[in-house]
Order: structure tokens, then sequence, then C-alpha cells
């Protein structure tokens, strides 16, 4: 049976399994950026005393995040690689279990959730690095903006590197991913309360 190194590196050369991984993560990375900076607004907003709270508040929603990305993917795989499996062996009129096949399939269901699960914690952990600094090098207004910032610069990032495997102008898509992240910010400052 190969290392668990070696059949990491067999699945990362299949571009179908790199693709899908690779959209769970910016998926729910997106996601966890845009709640983390809707948090970050949200709470010095309502008055939130320090930095610490907010941090608190932000790995709450890592956990809940990043448990939903992992869970459902993993769920969500599972059916469908089933489901895939099944029809190969109705085809082939040949039970697959414990095969390649079905190994491959656990294996690239490891690692889809793996990467969903990843997406939201890199959305919110870098945002809420700023807050880490407050009190010391930024007032909590201060570490908000910075936090936003860090926010539309993660999604500026996503969307660079989803626009350079595609074709697009990176900094094209850079900016339409990080706009999101503006109006997210925008909309929370204008909202009665």
């Amino acid at each position: 049976m190969p290392s668990i190194r070696s059949r990491l590196r067999m699945l990362l050369a299949r571009e179908d399994v790199r693709s899908i991984s690779r959209r769970y993560f910016i998926s729910n990375g997106f996601d966890g950026t845009l709640t983390s900076i809707g948090i970050v607004v949200g709470a010095v907003l309502s008055g939130v005393p320090d930095g610490v709270t907010v941090i608190r508040i932000g790995l709450g929603a890592a956990v809940g995040l990043g448990t939903s990305a992992v869970w459902s993917v993993w769920e969500i795989e599972r059916a469908e690689t089933k489901a895939e499996i099944l029809r190969i062996e109705r085809a082939m009129l040949t039970d697959l279990d414990d095969t390649r096949v079905q190994r491959e399939h656990r294996s690239a269901r490891v690692l889809h959730a793996t990467m969903s699960g990843l997406g939201p914690l890199v959305g919110i952990l870098v945002p809420l690095t700023a807050f880490l600094f407050e009190g010391t090098v930024f007032t909590m207004a201060e570490a908000a903006v910075v936090s936003v910032a860090l926010g539309i610069g993660v999604l500026g990032a996503f969307g660079a590197y989803m626009g350079s495997i595609s074709g697009q102008r990176w900094y094209v898509a850079a900016a339409r991913m990080g706009l999101a992240g503006l109006v997210v910010a925008v909309v929370n400052l204008v909202l009665p309360g």
C-alpha cells in the first residue's frame, strides 16, 4: 500500500481532484472572509471593548464555519463518490470494495474536506490578526480598519489566483473579489442599530 505522501502526490497530479479541492477552499474561504469582516465591523460598532473579545467571537465563527465546511463536504463527496462507484460497478459487473478505485475516492474525499475546512480558517483568522495588536499598536477602530483591509486583501488574493489559473487578468479578478469585502463592510456600517 502506498504511503500517505505518495497517495497525496498521486491525487494532486490529477487536475479533477485539484480543481474540486481548489473550489471548496476558495468558496469557503470567501465565506469565512466575508463573515470575518461582518463580525469585525459589527463588533466594533456594537461597542465591543477590546480586541480579545473580537478574536473570541471570530474564533467561534471559525469553529462553526470550519466544521460546517469539513462535515458538509465529507458527506457530499461521500454520497457523490458512492454513486460514482455504484455506476462503475454496474457497468463493470464487479464489486469495487477495497480496491484502488475505492481507496483513491476515499483519499480524494479526505483532501476535499480538508481544503474545504482550511478555506474559512484562513478567511477568518487572517483578518483577525489585527486585533492581536489592539491596545498596543492600534485602537479598536484602527484594528477594525486594518482587519477589513486584510480581509479585502485575502479576497483579492483568492481572486488573483482564480484569475491567473483561468487566463483572466488577475488584477481584475482580484478587484472583483475584494469588492465583496468592501460591500460587506459598507453595508454593516449603514445598517440601522
